[in-house]
């Protein structure tokens, strides 16, 4: 499980674009891509993007990132102006990167109707799923008042359940990563884990033990 700690992403994070391209980086060695693959774009909201991309849902504001193969290579698009909360960004890319993972590589076919969703998923199978859990829904606060900002195709029951099917497959009897999760997440997740218990034939290894957080 990547978490959003000095040990995974050492140093500050202001969003400039030398810590953005240093980021995409970080995530893709977690991920397992191939660095020399992919092709980092930053461009500001507002600007056009490319037609028939493979869309992040981002806020109303705007999308946050957008994947597309081009020959021998694949670009990943990101609109600096959702880059900067480190945890909306590192959520970003590895959807982004998922989609590489699963399209670049040929593992599904781009006509499939829940590719999105599945994409989130591969975030979760990846060791992303911190990121992309807490990134689901966000409330900020500024001077203005309150706003919420949702990110991605799954919900946080969803990804809540996911991380309780991941742990579980995983053999992890207390993952103590948990703590990283913002408070719903980590509440369907433990939902999620009540449920496995009591209905292990939920998932296909049903030998595997339980976890309890």
């Amino acid at each position: 499980m990547i978490l959003p700690t000095p040990d995974f992403f050492p140093g500050s994070y202001t969003g400039t674009e030398q810590e953005i391209r240093a980021l995409v980086g970080s995530v893709s060695s977690y991920m397992g891509v191939r660095r020399d693959r992919i092709v980092v774009e930053l461009h500001s909201d507002g600007d056009s993007l490319p037609d028939n991309v493979a869309f992040l849902a981002g806020s109303t504001h705007g999308e946050a990132g957008h994947y597309r193969l081009e020959p021998g290579r694949a670009v990943v698009s990101l609109d600096m102006a959702h880059m900067r909360s480190p945890v909306t960004l590192v959520a970003t890319v590895a959807h982004e990167l998922a989609h590489e993972r699963l399209l670049g590589e040929h593992r599904i076919d781009h006509t499939r109707r829940d590719n999105e969703q599945l994409t989130d998923l591969a975030t979760v199978y990846l060791g992303l799923g911190v990121f992309t859990a807490n990134a689901a829904f966000q409330f900020s606060q500024s001077r203005h008042g309150w706003r919420s900002q949702s990110l991605g195709y799954l919900s946080q029951p969803m990804f809540g359940y996911a991380l309780a099917c991941w742990t579980t497959l995983r053999g992890d009897r207390k993952p103590l990563w948990a703590k990283h999760l913002d408070l719903n997440p980590r509440v369907y997740m433990k939902q999620g884990l009540e449920y496995l218990r009591s209905n292990p034939e939920a998932l296909p290894d049903r030998g595997t033990a339980i976890p309890e957080c």
